[in-house]
């Protein structure tokens, strides 16, 4: 038996079987357009803020940018090969807003439509299914320069995007995600400012945030017309939230919290509108909203999209924020190489919470995985058993989130190539392939074959996940 095999995570594996979920349980990897397509100058593709924001000295932690990334755009029969070959039945992807529309009322660019045709048929060849992500956070530049999210108009012109989409790959895709987290959208783009736009100012974030909401709620009925058997919904990156002691203030300043990073998109998706208490706490800060703009957004959906990664501990801080809450780091916690903390168990009440207080037709887990310091070894190899061992652990909290009542239909592993990794480029690794960048060469690590395995339903306690078992794309042989 080898060392791997031995580690804590492989004999939780143990447990855990494909059969232990449905038949029809989706599983997949999930990717993003700007994270892996590189070629930011072919094809008819203008700039996103993307583009611009890492143009800009200090604002991408090893200087890197998505020009080239993961050269998916010449490679994607090579990584569709590893998706298929892992046994998934299900891929997520983003289609990138700049490669489509070059300019306010112009039309649709022919080359980026046709790409992203190739794209879906060589999924749908493989036998994955695809799931489209219309927004990814790619705004495309010229937009930004009218405004961006700040503008109602941008949502106007999401929904124009999603429109020509959803009429060109409608015959062949028919699950739809209008948007990936809004919380980063809006508060990582132009509250905090450390993704692009790059933009510092709360009530903007706050008002931007209701604006992408906004466009999803205008968007979903077009999708609708034009794929009547589409399935909808959005991705929202939520966490189960604690308090940092069992003082009211912190318990109340949890609640609020909470309030903004949860319910804020929770509740008027669902037909409440948004959180009095957060409304209130606001004050000068809320957005401004026009009549119909609540209904809108409550239009029904299909599915809502779970990105779960970690949870928060909160505590009471006057002048901390605008809400005057402050994260407090958890002490002797396992985290991974980006400093999240590991709580599988977080990932089950969270799901549990959702199902109690919302009710979803479904849910699925469309981003879940873990940056570590990979490397490959004197072998060729990237043993990467934390990450394996972090996969089986999630998985495992899904079950038991299934076993508890939760309406989860399905896995999207985040994500299936190391890429670039935003504000940190290319620096933190997420994959289960190793991507080396200065070569665009494919690694499966052992993480991918242990869910290759796991999805075969092979016998995962054998050395069936050793590293010489072949894996790669059949088209890079």
């Amino acid at each position: 038996m080898s060392k791997s095999l031995l580690h804590p995570g492989a004999a939780l594996g143990l447990q855990l079987r494909r059969t232990d979920f449905n038949s029809d349980f989706l599983w997949g990897t999930a990717t993003s357009a700007y994270q892996i397509e590189g070629a930011a100058a072919e094809g008819g593709r203008v700039a996103s803020i993307w583009d611009s924001f890492c143009e800009q000295p200090g604002t991408i932690r090893d200087g890197s940018n998505g020009s080239m990334a993961c050269d998916h755009y010449h490679h994607w029969p090579e990584d569709l090969d590893i998706a298929q070959n892992l046994g998934s039945n299900a891929y997520r992807f983003s289609i990138s807003w700049p490669r489509i529309f070059s300019s306010p009322g112009s039309a649709p660019n022919p080359e980026g439509l046709a790409f992203y045709s190739r794209l879906v048929d060589g999924m749908l060849e493989r036998g994955l299914q695809p799931w489209a992500t219309l927004y990814h956070w790619d705004l495309p530049q010229y937009l930004q320069d009218q405004g961006g999210w700040l503008q109602r108009d941008t949502a106007h012109a999401f929904v124009e995007f999603a429109d020509v989409m959803s009429k060109h790959l409608g015959d062949r895709v028919k699950h739809w995600i209008t948007h990936n987290e809004p919380w980063c959208t809006a508060m990582l783009g132009h509250a905090d400012g450390i993704h692009a736009p790059g933009i510092k100012d709360f009530k903007t974030a706050i008002q931007v945030c209701h604006h992408v909401l906004l466009s999803h709620g205008l968007a979903t009925p077009v999708i609708r017309a034009n794929v009547p058997d589409a399935r909808v919904g959005l991705a929202l990156n939520l966490h189960p939230i604690s308090a940092a002691s069992d003082k009211p203030e912190d318990f109340a300043a949890a609640r609020l919290h909470d309030g903004l990073r949860n319910r804020w998109y929770l509740d008027p998706l669902y037909g409440r509108g948004y959180p009095q208490d957060v409304w209130q706490a606001l004050g000068a800060y809320a957005p401004t909203v026009q009549d119909g703009d609540m209904q809108a957004m409550a239009v029904s959906t299909d599915f809502l999209g779970v990105n779960f990664y970690f949870p928060e501990i909160i505590e009471h801080a006057p002048g901390a924020s605008p809400l005057n809450t402050r994260l407090v780091e958890a002490v002797g916690v396992e985290r991974t190489a980006f400093g999240w903390e590991i709580a599988p168990e977080g990932m089950t009440s969270l799901l549990k919470r959702i199902q109690d207080d919302y009710q979803p037709h479904a849910m699925y887990i469309t981003e879940n995985g873990a940056t570590y310091d990979d490397h490959i070894d004197a072998n060729g190899e990237v043993r990467d058993e934390l990450r394996r061992d972090y996969l089986i652990r999630h998985l495992l909290a899904v079950r038991e989130a299934i076993r508890l009542g939760c309406q989860v239909k399905g896995y999207f592993l985040w994500s299936l190539l190391d890429n670039f990794e935003w504000a940190e480029g290319c620096s933190r690794r997420f994959g289960i392939v190793y991507v080396d960048f200065a070569t665009q060469e494919r690694i499966p690590k052992l993480s991918a074959y242990w869910y290759r395995d796991f999805l075969s339903q092979a016998d995962i306690s054998a050395e069936s996940r050793s590293l010489t078992t072949p894996l790669r794309a059949s088209s890079a042989a």
